[in-house]
């Protein structure tokens, strides 16, 4: 199986987002009602960055924080994972992102923003380390810093120096309704840069808001996602697991049954997981039995970040998700 491989890891450059997410330390509760919030660190590729560390691979994390306590505290944390965190930048006058987090009952969330704007939003292209993109195997984003000037230009400059290196693109659109400005301009936003990536991990919440409302378990509507030139494309389903999509095959990978604390960072952590495999092995996606087993080490990555608070406290080691892995009845 791959994941029992012990060759070095390539490089992964993770893009956009670090912030702090206060987690209420009592599920079910309107923000309001919270009577205290767990402070963690978060932002999808920051967390996909650590995830990639914890697995035993190699990451970087490129990004803008405020020149605050939150910022060089989150700085800190990728250090203390094994991040390489030299393409980091610090504003002198805006202030590290925050986000409060509502976890429901059933462990899935709603957001509350404080970011306008905050420091990750003004990420200039000059500040871009371009050496440490062109060094990557993989270049993973979202689409949240495609929402304002200047770290949209900065985002497509990015991406563009890793296409032209020869860097495997990577993308997760991490729908954030709330922080764009009208729902047309997130479906826009979020397609813009659809065409470029060659790896796309969607939800299916992420497929109905994209084509329309279209039914997101109907695999002729996700095939209407695909692109020409595009590897691979990832449904993900919560507990339920994982499909995929190459141009030459396509099938389901069951999920692990959890009990679910916290559902934050869980597509992260998945994503964390298929791209540590890839990233040792680009091969992968011609060969669909060695494909699958990788979904199913990402899938258990998924659910072992569920069933702890917070996201980057609660990634697993590699450690722990081969042991997950040997004791389960898939």
């Amino acid at each position: 199986m791959v994941y029992l491989k012990q060759r070095e890891s390539s490089l992964v450059v993770c893009f956009g987002e670090m912030l702090i997410d206060f987690v209420p330390t009592i599920n079910g509760l309107a923000l309001a009602e919270a009577p205290a919030f767990q402070k963690a660190p978060g932002g999808a590729p920051a967390n996909v960055a650590v995830g990639i560390a914890r697995l035993g691979g190699s990451s970087a994390f490129i990004g803008k924080v405020g020149e605050d306590e939150f910022g060089y505290m989150l700085a800190d944390i990728l250090k203390e994972n094994n991040v390489n965190n030299e393409g980091m930048r610090f504003d002198p006058g805006a202030r590290t992102a925050l986000a409060f987090v509502t976890l429901r009952n059933d462990g899935e969330r709603e957001f509350m923003f404080y970011r306008n704007p905050s420091a990750d939003m003004l990420l200039r292209e000059s500040e871009l380390d371009l050496n440490l993109i062109r060094k990557a195997k993989i270049f993973h984003y979202g689409s949240i810093s495609l929402i304002t000037e200047p770290c949209k230009s900065a985002h497509i400059a990015a991406a563009k120096a890793a296409k032209d290196a020869g860097v495997v693109l990577s993308y997760d659109p991490n729908l954030r309704l709330p922080l764009w400005p009208s729902v047309e301009s997130a479906r826009k936003g979020i397609l813009s840069i659809w065409e470029t990536a060659d790896i796309i991990k969607i939800s299916e919440e992420e497929i109905s808001f994209l084509t329309n409302g279209e039914d997101p378990y109907d695999d002729a509507v996700v095939r209407k996602l695909y692109h020409p030139n595009l590897k691979l494309l990832l449904v993900t389903e919560g507990a339920e697991g994982c499909r995929y999509y190459t141009k030459d095959f396509s099938g389901r990978v069951k999920g692990l049954k959890v009990d679910s604390v916290d559902t934050t960072g869980a597509g992260d952590a998945f994503v964390a997981g298929i791209l540590s495999q890839l990233a040792v092995d680009l091969s992968l996606l011609q060969k669909e039995d060695q494909l699958r087993d990788a979904l199913k080490f990402a899938n258990t990555c998924g659910a072992l970040t569920v069933i702890q608070r917070g996201a980057i406290p609660a990634l697993p080691t590699k450690e722990a998700v081969l042991n997950a892995m040997l004791k389960s009845v898939w």
